[in-house]
């Protein structure tokens, strides 16, 4: 089974500069300001993007009364075409935790990796997402999918 068929993958592109794009998951404020699924906010975004350097992000739906925290390791930075960093699920200290105490199938991976790559495009860019240890299809992708459409509307909007 090919990469692209196994694990979550979304394209896209945006009518926006690629170092704008590129901003957008390295300025800790700006991605509190889009990621997560639609309902939920992210009250804590701690990003030291440099290799080696740790992230620590919270996310919160108020209406569920529900905190899921994730923790990191940025593996390449290569401003502003490609980023690469580690995920897991943690405690709000940043200890990781197994993915099934916060309800995750039996065999969810617990460290997954994010890889974000961006192409001038004239005046769009385009990125691609591949998120290696979240099936493609699955809730996950669906969440990736909300994310990138609210990160859409900020840079468009």
């Amino acid at each position: 089974m090919s990469l692209d068929n196994q694990w979550a993958r979304i394209e896209r592109s945006f009518d926006a500069p690629i170092n704008q794009v590129w901003e957008m998951w390295t300025d800790a404020s700006l991605f509190a300001q889009w990621y997560g699924p639609m309902g939920m906010t992210i009250p804590v975004a701690e990003m030291d993007v440099t290799p080696g350097g740790r992230r620590k992000i919270c996310m919160e739906m108020k209406a569920r009364n529900m905190t899921i925290w994730f923790t990191g390791e940025y593996k390449v930075i290569e401003k502003p075409t490609r980023l690469v960093y580690t995920e897991s699920m943690c405690d709000p200290d940043g200890n990781i935790i197994p993915p099934s105490a916060m309800g995750m199938p039996e065999g969810h991976p617990e460290v997954t990796e994010i890889i974000v790559e961006l192409f001038e495009d004239g005046d769009t860019t385009k990125m691609t997402l591949t998120h290696i240890g979240v099936p493609a299809e699955s809730p996950g992708e669906g969440g990736w999918r909300m994310s990138i459409d609210k990160m859409a509307a900020l840079l468009e909007g």
